[in-house]
Order: C-alpha cells, then structure tokens, then sequence
C-alpha cells in the first residue's frame, strides 16, 4: 500500500511540476539589441533566413549619435542595420548593414517589412530621398527583392496615391493575394490599404484605420483570427478582424505604461509580431529616457533599444507583461 502511494504522490508532483514548467526557449535580455554603429535601432522586421538556418532582424538605424546637425536630420540619412540570432531569437548580435541598390548616398532608409514567397525575399520599403532637418519631406514605399537578406535590387517604387507613404506591412490573402497596409500622412495619418495579386502591382483600396492616426502597422494571424498592431504614440494599438478588412479596435492598448527594467522603462514602439508554434512574439523598441538618460547628455533620449515580450490571448483581447522574464522560442517556419 504505501509503495501505491508513493507513486501516485511521485506522479501528482511530476504532473504538478508540468503544469508549472517554464516555457521553452531561453530567457533574453534586456535590451535584446542595441546597435553598435548609431544606438538607434528601431522598426524591427524579423525573418527566417533560409540558406543561413538563422533568423535575420532588419531595422532603421537612427543615427542617434550625431550631433551637430539641424533638427531631425539624425533620424534621416539612415541605413538598415542586420542582426542575427542562432538560438531562435532569444540572443542577437549585429550582422552588417543592408545592401540596398535604391537612390543616392544621403536617402533615408525607415521601417522594413520583408515576405519570403518561399523563392525570394521581399522588401517593402520606407523612403525618403534625402536627409532633412524637418518631417516635410516627401516620402515613398519602394519594393525590393533578394536571395540572401544582405543584398536587395530590382527596386520599384509603389503607386499609392499618395507622396507621404511609409511604414508597409503585407500579408497573404486566403485566396493568395497580398494586401498592404501603410500610413498615409496625406490622410491624417491614417493606415490605408492596397492588394495585389502578385506582390507586384498593387491597387489602393481605401482606409483601413480612421479612428485614429498611427504608424508602424503590423498584421499577423494567430488564434485563428488577423490582428493589426498599430503605434498610435501612447502605446501600441491592437485591433483585429475575421476577414483583414473589417477591423474591430480593442479597448486598452499595449505597453504603454513603461516597464521596471532598465532600458526598457519608456512606452513600447512601432513593433514586429512573429508566430511561432501557436505562440507570439511581440519585438518593440524604446527610447532611453529618464531614468534610463546618461546624465549630462541632452540627446541621449534620441537612442532606442529593441525588446521582445511574449502575448498573452486570452478572452478575445491580447495583452503583454513587458517585465515579465520572456522564453522566446522562434523555430523553423
């Protein structure tokens, strides 16, 4: 009788140590990424590099370091940077910068987003042509393709209506068409909507988000649902659909309360989402601000780390805990 017992205690608290078992994945750190060439990372579009075996990150480099020039220009004259991590997203370190074959040596290179058609990677890119001191410059979406991640050509720049058109997010339809999601600054920034049957030509279809302005959209599926993300200044905006077209908005945003950890105690900004085995992964960035700020350094607000918190489903809304010690997993698509 008692050696019944013991097993039945011994397989109570294997069960029991199960049910409380850590994710998988090994815990990142924060910051997940800061970047040695400007300390400006942001806008992070993560991907699976197929030839490498590794996922590859891709994200505007702000110059954050530089001083001496005239208002805004240090977030102009950017060049992508590329990191690159080999234990499934949990650690990165800083690859190169993206070789992109598009405009003159000053033009601004802002927020990727990339689709891999299973032959070639896309890349649906944010443009300026130039370095300027203010935001009123034109700006336009440009798509590139390549083989390797690194090296990007056949640029086309996308009719969208519009000369103030940045932060792209693609996504594949249920009938195998695209659809893109952008903002338009000409619209009070709202995000606008284009589709396309080939990720080639693409048509505009109308707003998408007009209850607010933002930026930085990203679409995703998980829970057998699309969901759009969205920077909407005081945090991350979270809406979601049954069809990619009709979007309802969710009550309470994301990460705007800044976290407990150092570099990360600043609202969360323009985000990636990657899905992987029914989990997501949300990669933001922040500035590094207050308590955060090198003392005596009046511009080192300008620098931005990226982050990675897990989502949480649950009752039809997505939520996050930012301070919370995140496993992340990413595994082979």
């Amino acid at each position: 009788m008692n050696i019944v017992k013991t097993c039945i205690c011994a397989v109570l608290l294997t069960a029991g140590l199960a049910l409380y078992a850590a994710p998988a994945g090994k815990i990142a750190p924060k910051p997940l990424f800061r970047d040695p060439v400007h300390d400006g990372a942001a806008d992070p579009v993560i991907v699976w590099n197929r030839a490498e075996k590794r996922w590859f990150m891709l994200y505007t480099n702000r110059r954050a370091d530089v001083t001496g020039e005239p208002g805004v220009s240090w977030v102009h004259g950017t060049r992508l940077g590329v990191a690159e991590s080999t234990d499934g997203g949990a650690t990165w370190k800083y690859r190169t910068t993206a070789d992109i074959n598009y405009g003159k040596p000053d033009y601004s290179h802002w927020a990727p987003d990339v689709i891999d058609d299973g032959k070639t990677y896309h890349m649906f890119l944010s443009v300026v042509p130039g370095t300027f001191p203010d935001w009123n410059a034109p700006r336009d979406i440009v798509h590139l393709t390549s083989t390797d991640l690194l090296h990007w050509g056949n640029a086309a720049r996308l009719e969208l209506g519009s000369d103030r058109v940045i932060d792209a997010t693609v996504i594949r339809l249920n009938d195998g068409s695209w659809r893109l999601w952008y903002k338009d600054e000409r619209d009070k920034s709202h995000i606008r909507y284009a589709d396309s049957p080939d990720l080639m030509k693409w048509t505009p279809a109308g707003v998408a988000i007009d209850d607010r302005s933002g930026e930085g959209a990203k679409v995703f599926r998980w829970e057998n649902r699309f969901w759009m993300i969205t920077d909407i200044w005081k945090g991350i905006a979270v809406y979601s659909s049954d069809n990619a077209k009709t979007w309802r908005a969710q009550p309470d945003q994301i990460l705007v309360q800044p976290g407990k950890m150092p570099t990360d105690r600043a609202k969360g900004q323009h985000a990636d989402v990657v899905v992987s085995k029914g989990r997501a992964f949300i990669f933001y960035f922040t500035h590094q601000e207050g308590a955060d700020a090198k003392p005596g350094d009046p511009n080192w607000h300008r620098r931005t780390v990226l982050q990675v918190a897990e989502l949480v489903y649950r009752d039809g809304q997505i939520t996050c805990d930012r301070d919370a010690p995140t496993h992340v997993n990413l595994v082979d698509p």
